[in-house]
């Protein structure tokens, strides 16, 4: 017994017996569950796919305690070694997804290295800005507009590194280290007693809503124009719509949903509901305010032009991103170059420190899209989907919205426009739809899919990279608080779409 143990204790670290006891048994007998259910032949793998998809979500849900990527591609093997997809279809999803894979790489490691201009800019706005209210209606309206015209992913990269640098300010002063120490790693929680813990555990809670508020607003706002999700591109090239005809199609429906969404914010803080309202304790303004001041005197002629770069380099991306002037991850690599070459940041080792944070979520990403294989090749979406199109021409585009909006909840936003659009392109050449309707549904997908899918993280993938970054953690956002505090833009969002689709197609 003393022996399997040690095999325990040598697999798993030092986690409680019964956890690795039920790691391990997970691990055994998992694919015999998938292997009996494919013998038992129920449609197929559709019932397997079914219950991969199930695990996988499960793993996202104890994010906080095992990261994701573990059990996750543990769980796309078996699917491969199972049958239920293959790596050639795992392949083909990565090559259709490489320009996220990249922006993922590339601008989340540039944006690190303008982390001393966001701190400043944002330390100064929350200063300055002493109403919670108004400062989570900037958020959640800047990250909308920013989302609209650049991209989710990349706000959300500006959000988590304004949150790690507000956080580790406050936590270093918290756990009597100098507010300015950076060889900390602020990465990991130290001990923090008495009052201070008090402080911090209220400077959570105030840092979780406005990183909320931020996150909806990149989905308020990336729904609105051609270039603020990935599937709003693709739906636009299969529709054949431009920029500007894109956002008039969608106005009808986006910005009744954008007016909603700002005022849910603001009512959410008067309210204090679903976690929100939470106010920045007296003692963190002052240590904030310390920490601004101190750097400022501290300043020299060195900081001052390392600021002015990352500025004048944060001008150019802006300019590259609203003008497209090249994929996103290929404008993040020009920043890293750029911010590196100007500030004299050479060693490759410190360098490498900007990629800590992508790196993780981009493998688990790739995971994500061995689970997508599969959803496409058992074609568990298939049935909703004919059954849609079964029904009226009236009644199609309000289903439409809500089956994308729950299929998007549960597995990924793009992977389910990509299958529709598909579906209704074909039909559109069968000449079983005309083009007014072909339209009418494409906007019922592009909004279906953008606005329910905020439900939970799986849909949207601003909320996914937020959980699993390393500022999750710190400030106890979980999947399950992630869900609650998405529950009453879920319900807005929702609502308010329906009612505009069902009004305006």
């Amino acid at each position: 017994m003393s022996s399997l143990n040690n095999i325990y204790s040598s697999f798993l670290g030092h986690s409680p017996v019964w956890y690795k006891k039920t790691i391990i048994g997970f691990l055994i007998l998992n694919p015999f569950l998938l292997w009996l259910l494919n013998q038992l032949n129920f449609e197929g793998g559709f019932v397997m796919g079914w219950v991969l998809l199930i695990q996988f979500i499960f793993t996202l849900a104890l994010a906080l305690k095992c990261y994701p990527l573990q059990p996750g591609g543990l769980l796309a093997i078996q699917s491969l070694f199972l049958g239920l997809t293959n790596p050639y279809t795992l392949m083909h999803e990565v090559e259709n997804n490489l320009e996220v894979i990249l922006l993922l790489v590339f601008m989340v490691a540039g944006i690190y290295f303008m982390k001393d201009l966001l701190l400043f800019v944002f330390t100064k706005i929350l200063l300055n800005v002493r109403s919670k209210k108004l400062l989570a209606f900037l958020f959640s309206i800047v990250s909308a507009v920013l989302s609209a015209f650049l991209d989710a992913l990349t706000v959300t990269a500006v959000l988590i590194s304004v949150g790690v640098g507000f956080y580790a300010v406050f936590h270093r002063v918290a756990s009597g280290m100098d507010a300015t120490d950076e060889s900390h790693d602020h990465t990991r929680d130290t001990a923090v007693q008495g009052d201070s813990q008090v402080d911090l555990e209220a400077f959570r809670a105030f840092l979780r809503s406005l990183l909320m508020h931020g996150a909806v607003g990149t989905a308020l706002g990336g729904v609105c124009t051609l270039v603020g999700e990935p599937q709003n591109l693709l739906i636009a090239t299969v529709a054949g719509w431009d920029f500007q005809t894109f956002f008039l199609y969608m106005a009808p429906i986006t910005m009744p949903v954008l007016v909603c969404g700002l005022a849910t914010c603001i009512l959410l803080e008067f309210t204090g509901w679903f976690d929100y309202g939470a106010l920045m304790p007296e003692n963190v303004r002052q240590v904030l305010t310390r920490f601004d001041e101190g750097q400022q005197a501290a300043s020299t002629a060195h900081s001052k032009a390392k600021l002015q770069i990352q500025a004048i380099t944060a001008v150019i991306l802006v300019f590259a991103l609203a003008f497209h002037l090249a994929a996103v991850g290929l404008i993040g690599l020009l920043v890293i170059v750029l911010l590196t070459a100007f500030n004299g940041i050479t060693d490759e080792h410190e360098i490498g420190h900007a990629f800590q944070e992508a790196l993780p979520f981009t493998a688990l990403l790739v995971v994500f899209f061995a689970i997508v294989a599969v959803i496409h090749e058992q074609h568990l979406f298939t049935p909703v989907i004919e059954s849609v199109l079964a029904m009226s021409s009236e009644l199609r585009p309000a289903m439409f919205f809500l089956a994308n909006g729950i299929l998007s909840a549960i597995s990924d936003n793009v992977f389910v426009a990509t299958v529709y659009i598909s579906e209704i392109d074909a039909a559109l050449k069968a000449g079983e739809i005309d083009r007014a309707e072909f339209d009418r549904l494409a906007i019922a997908i592009n909004t279906g899919t953008n606005l329910p899918s905020v439900a939970t993280p799986n849909g949207q993938a601003a909320f996914l990279f937020l959980l699993t970054s390393a500022l999750a953690p710190l400030i106890r956002l979980s999947y399950g608080k992630m869900v609650l505090m998405a529950l009453p833009y879920t319900i807005v969002l929702t609502c308010v779409g329906l009612a505009a689709v069902l009004v305006n197609l």
